[in-house]
């Protein structure tokens, strides 16, 4: 049992770390710039034709990468944006859904596929402007803990919105949301 307690309080510690690690300041001008990028090793969530299709969840059907990982948006992205507000810890957790595809398509999706460089140089796959991710908790198909992860991390719909509807496995969260 002390293990299991020892486990824990060094996972938290972690993740608190995490957490306070990446942030936002504002720049002169008043406009957010994000934290500075740190190497990472985390892996991309990588689609190599640069389709993703979508999967029936218990919050709908949902978009979902080519190995049917759940695929998210993060509220600190503004659309339009040339680059990911997820950097640093935040991409260990949050890795960017990247492709090799100058093309990407996303099957069953209404909006906008484009590409953004991400923040590991890889061309990381955008849906009506904004960067999409997976979750390094969700460890199964159609598992979606992200869901509302900290108040700002999103499934996505067909309509290419962010759904915001509660998920029951959804940890609860607070402070940044990463």
């Amino acid at each position: 049992m002390k293990l299991h307690a020892r486990v824990g309080l060094a996972l938290s510690a972690v993740a608190l770390a995490a957490l306070t690690a990446c942030g936002s300041t504002t720049a002169p001008g008043g406009s957010a710039t994000s934290a500075p990028a740190s190497s990472s090793s985390s892996t991309p969530s990588t689609s190599a034709s640069g389709a993703l299709h979508t999967a029936s969840t218990a919050l709908g059907t949902i978009l979902v990468n080519g190995a049917g990982m759940t695929v998210y948006f993060y509220d600190h992205d503004k659309a339009g944006e040339t680059a990911s507000a997820c950097t640093g810890p935040c991409a260990s957790l949050w890795p960017a859904v990247s492709t090799t595809s100058a093309t990407p398509t996303i099957m069953g999706v209404t909006g906008k596929v484009a590409t953004i460089t991400g923040v590991d140089g890889a061309k990381q796959v955008t849906l009506n402007g904004l960067p999409l991710y997976t979750f390094t908790a969700d460890k199964k198909a159609g598992d979606t803990t992200g869901q509302g992860y900290g108040g700002i991390w999103w499934v996505i719909g067909t309509n290419g919105a962010k759904i915001t509807a509660a998920s029951s496995s959804a940890p609860a969260q607070g402070g940044n949301g990463y």
